[in-house]
């Protein structure tokens, strides 16, 4: 799933970005019940919790796709790992 939101453009800061925003949006929900809904208290709260548990998924996904991203990062050409150098490298004898 996280390989194919990176193939389709979502980057690691556009979901960072969407749980900052659920978070605004929990408080104004939470807000905007309890003026309007005359439902009382415990709904307000209801709706507040309800959007507001999307933040972490949000967050949860954006680092995924920062390690996706991170792991695009390392296996570019061109970018050898300390392994792989080591190999390509002909070994020498100290003082030789």
């Amino acid at each position: 799933m996280i390989k194919t939101l990176h193939k389709m453009g979502v980057r690691s800061n556009h979901m960072y970005f969407a749980g900052l925003c659920s978070i605004g949006l929990a408080c104004t929900s939470w807000m905007v019940a309890r003026s309007t809904e005359h439902a009382g208290l415990d709904r307000a709260d209801r709706w507040g919790i309800f959007v507001g548990e999307w933040a972490p998924t949000f967050f949860a996904i954006g680092v995924a796709l920062r390690m996706e991203e991170t792991h695009r990062d390392i296996k570019e050409p061109g970018m050898e790992t300390y392994e792989e150098t080591q190999r390509i490298r002909p070994r020498t004898h100290a003082g030789v």
